[in-house]
């Protein structure tokens, strides 16, 4: 078995887009290679997406894209992710602090 760089890059970039994207839009506060803040973490998954998927495509070509089962499931999951995470917080954050608001107010 040989260790290719390159795949490990394509790999650690794909999964490091999912807590900087979800975080960012969850408004979680995290550290990132942009710095601080919602908007510096959803760009830094956009950038880590993007610099996966570019590596991917060198190394491997758009018909690679079809032929690695495990990073197009990989890819699946982050591309859900850029669809309806918007929609959960939403939707999440108004059932918390409907809740919150229900049960202070009794």
């Amino acid at each position: 078995m040989n260790f290719s760089i390159i795949d490990f890059i394509i790999g650690l970039t794909l999964i490091n887009t999912l807590p900087h994207f979800v975080l960012g839009i969850w408004k979680g506060r995290m550290f990132s290679g942009l710095g601080f803040g919602n908007t510096q973490n959803i760009l830094y998954g956009l950038l880590n997406f993007g610099i996966s998927i570019s590596l991917f495509i060198y190394q491997y070509g758009f018909d690679g894209l079809l032929q690695n089962e495990i990073f197009l499931g990989g890819l699946f999951v982050v591309i859900s992710y850029f669809v309806v995470g918007k929609l959960c917080y939403k939707y999440f954050h108004q059932i918390y602090f409907l809740k919150k608001k229900d049960s202070s107010s009794t």
